[in-house]
C-alpha cells in the first residue's frame, strides 16, 4: 500500500468517525470524498464495506448493555425484550422489500455523487 493510499484510508476513517453519530448522512458524506479523491474500484469499494462495517460495531459497542439485556430478555421471554425485538424487525421489512425490489435504481442512481449532494443541501 503506497502512502497516498494510506492517507486515504485514513482521511475516510476521521471522515466516517466524525459523521456517523451526528445527524449527518455518514454514508453521503463517504461517498463524496471516496469520489473526490478518486478511490474508486474494488479496493475502494471493500474499503467502503470495511468502514461501514466498524461503524455498525461501533454501533453495537455503544449499545451493548441494550442490545445484551434484549437478548438476555428473549432467553427468559421478558415481554418488553419480544416487543422491542418484533418492533425492530417490522420496522426492518419495509427496507428489506424495497431494497429488494429496488436494488438496480438505488445502485445506480441514489449513489451518484450529484444525488448526494443535492440530497445533503436539500436535507440540510
Amino acid at each position: 500500500m503506497d502512502l497516498l493510499t494510506l492517507l486515504h484510508a485514513v482521511f475516510l476513517g476521521v471522515l466516517e468517525g466524525l459523521t456517523e453519530f451526528i445527524p449527518v448522512s455518514s454514508t453521503g458524506h463517504l461517498i463524496l470524498f471516496v469520489n473526490l479523491l478518486g478511490f474508486r474500484g474494488p479496493p475502494g469499494q471493500v474499503f467502503e464495506v470495511a468502514i461501514q462495517f466498524g461503524a455498525i460495531l461501533a454501533i453495537c459497542w455503544v449499545y451493548r448493555e441494550k442490545l445484551l439485556r434484549v437478548a438476555a430478555g428473549l432467553l427468559a421471554r421478558d415481554p418488553d425484550s419480544w416487543r422491542f425485538t418484533i418492533a425492530v424487525l417490522l420496522a426492518f421489512i419495509p427496507a428489506v422489500i424495497i431494497g429488494v425490489l429496488l436494488h438496480g435504481f438505488i445502485k445506480g442512481v441514489l449513489f451518484s455523487p450529484m444525488v448526494v449532494v443535492v440530497s445533503l443541501i436539500v436535507g440540510g
